[in-house]
């Protein structure tokens, strides 16, 4: 079988930036995504904030813009599902659905994705009004309404953010009260843009190619109401901030891990010689584009040099 130098498990922005710098540096290189490449990022219809993307740049042109880059290097590709790692010894072996694969070192990358929110027409208008994103999407929506679902930490942060764009914030909570700091509450509530709907959940999405209504439904009377978009808006956003899933689960009582996220140190090395991990599914504050990039080229560097010793 087959030895390759490095396995790159994942083709979103880190994964296919490790696999541009591992090969680039000439290692023997197999980059393995289960779907289609590029994560949450093709969710995004247009894209502001990557450093010289191009003017009305949208997530799924700049992943095909890297994907033929991975290509030029001459990395190898395979489409599978992992179900099972052992990466104990000097040569690991990740086995999918279809095959099995050998390496003397690994690059994590399967990335992780919002919590859904469980409403009606919720994947139709993923990117078209409704984002998990407020830092990438905030800017489309300025001086309009927006709702934000959710009541904890990053919910309430993100509405402060979102508050400085948007002429009016509506966090939609499906428990009796805010679950953030004490601080970050004081500061919300002390938010004039700032209006709160507790004890309620998104029922539903309604528009035509975007989102232009919203039902949110009461837990405790079943009560629905509908808000639609203003008619010089024509446009609500939706920004859901209720967690996400990392996708991690095979790594589990393998790797270290803090809440499902797999635990790296500075150069993206995980709790196993060989193995490391880059992008959302580790550990990190910030979770954006040009981040992913980053740790993928980081980790790419670190199997390199990690190789040669």
């Amino acid at each position: 079988m087959q030895v390759y130098d490095v396995i790159i498990i994942g083709a979103g922005p880190a994964g296919l930036s490790a696999a541009i710098y591992a090969g680039r540096a000439r290692l023997k290189t197999l980059l393995i995504e289960k779907g289609k490449d590029g994560g949450q990022i093709i969710l995004t219809s247009e894209i502001e904030n990557y450093p010289g993307s191009l003017e009305k740049e949208s997530g799924r042109s700049l992943i095909q813009r890297m994907t033929e880059q991975v290509a030029s290097f001459g990395v190898e590709r395979a489409a599978d599902t992992i179900t099972e790692v052992d990466l104990s010894n000097d040569v690991k072996v990740i086995k999918g659905k279809k095959e099995e694969y050998q390496s003397r070192s690994v690059i994590i990358a399967s990335g992780a994705f919002p919590r859904p929110i469980g409403c009606e027409n919720e994947k139709e208008f993923m990117g078209k009004g409704l984002s998990y994103c407020a830092t990438c999407d905030a800017a489309f929506f300025e001086d309009m309404e927006v709702f934000v679902i959710g009541g904890g930490n990053s919910a309430v942060e993100e509405a402060m953010f979102l508050s400085t764009f948007a002429r009016k914030v509506t966090i939609i909570q499906n428990l009796p009260e805010l679950t953030a700091d004490v601080i970050a509450i004081e500061q919300i509530m002390a938010n004039e843009k700032v209006h709160f709907i507790y004890n309620s959940v998104v029922e539903r999405l309604e528009g035509d190619g975007i989102v232009e209504a919203i039902t949110i439904r009461n837990t405790e009377t079943n009560e629905a109401t509908r808000f639609e978009a203003d008619e010089e808006d024509g446009l609500i956003g939706v920004f859901s901030f209720i967690g996400y899933l990392p996708q991690s689960k095979i790594f589990k009582n393998v790797l270290e891990m803090e809440s499902g996220y797999i635990k790296t140190d500075e150069k993206m090395a995980t709790s196993i010689p060989g193995v490391y991990a880059a992008g959302d599914v580790r550990v990190k504050n910030v979770r954006q584009v040009v981040t992913a990039s980053g740790d993928g080229c980081t980790a790419a560097v670190a199997v390199e040099k990690y190789l040669h010793h």
